[in-house]
């Protein structure tokens, strides 16, 4: 299923208008762009593509602006839609956020998970390192 031209790129607009707020630091307009776009996207939400990149984006969102539990629900929703089980971006995010929810069991479950599709690179130099040392006994790194 496709979605219809005219509301892809309402949705995509309104997510380029997030991106560049969540650049600008101001990540609570952010947030309030992403629901107007997850908004447009017909219900079942977790069976279009386009909600797995609001999903993530929104995510991302509420995990800079450190509103965990909403960060790994948006992950969590983003995970369910296509392509988000095997997207190794969201699972290093719902991961981090599970360790900010105090949910250190699951959390190593989703970056173990993470690691094995893309391997240590997924923590970047970006990436808070207390994360990669939450699962580094598990795979014998270093």
């Amino acid at each position: 299923m496709e979605l219809d031209d005219n509301l892809y790129e309402q949705i995509v607009t309104l997510c380029n208008e997030g991106d560049t707020l969540v650049e600008e630091g101001d990540v609570d307009h952010a947030i309030r762009k992403y629901l107007t776009a997850l908004n447009l996207v017909p219900s079942p939400k977790n069976e279009w593509e386009a909600s797995t990149w609001i999903y993530t984006a929104l995510g991302d969102a509420y995990f800079i602006n450190e509103e965990y539990v909403q960060a790994k629900d948006s992950f969590f929703n983003a995970l369910n839609c296509p392509e988000g089980i095997s997207n190794p971006l969201i699972l290093l995010r719902l991961g981090e956020s599970l360790v900010e929810c105090g949910e250190l069991d699951k959390a190593k479950e989703y970056l173990l998970r993470a690691y094995m599709l893309e391997g240590y690179e997924i923590f970047s130099e970006e990436e808070d390192q207390k994360y990669y040392e939450l699962i580094k006994d598990i795979i014998g790194g270093y």
